[in-house]
């Protein structure tokens, strides 16, 4: 067998006379491109405005949001880790560095106490409000404003269907 690299897809395959992949067709291909640049680029444009105009990352801005999504405003590590897309010993890293600047603190869980949760702090909440208006501005121009309404309403359902297929859920 003989190893062949195949541009854009950035493993060596080995080609088997009895065992080709299904390769992307090359719209498939210019879809994946497209998909693939948003998703390297978004979050660090994202991340960028949040640095500059509230000194919070993307992922602290998203911890603070869902805990202020939350009744008490406060969630245990481990949900919070599964909110954030984290390992929870990289979110209690982060959580540390947000209750060191106020912005959270933890507590043992009440209801069980072998959880620990975080707290969004008064602090917290107004660094978040101070933070929530320039980062939908930056989300409305970066992806609403070049979507008609039809391709928003595309792009919802295609991304749905995705989901879907990742976690079962959705």
């Amino acid at each position: 067998m003989n190893v062949q690299v195949i541009p854009w897809r950035t493993y060596a395959v080995r080609v088997s006379s009895s065992a080709e992949p299904r390769w992307l067709t090359p719209d498939e291909l210019q879809t994946w491109k497209a998909l693939h640049l948003v998703l390297m680029t978004l979050p660090t444009a994202l991340g960028n405005q949040l640095q500059c105009d509230s000194n919070l990352s993307l992922i602290e801005y998203y911890v603070l949001a869902g805990l202020s999504d939350q009744p008490d405003h406060a969630m245990r590590l481990s949900s919070l880790a599964i909110l954030a897309n984290s390992e929870l010993s990289r979110l209690s890293h982060m959580v540390g560095r947000l209750e060191r600047r106020g912005l959270v603190r933890r507590e043992i869980d009440p209801t069980d106490g072998r959880f620990t949760r975080a707290i969004l702090t008064q602090k917290g909440y107004k660094e978040l409000v101070k933070a929530a208006p320039g980062h939908v501005t930056q989300v409305r121009q970066l992806l609403f404003e070049s979507l008609s309404a039809d391709e928003q309403h595309a792009l919802r359902s295609a991304m749905m269907k995705i989901m879907t297929q990742l976690t079962g859920e959705c």
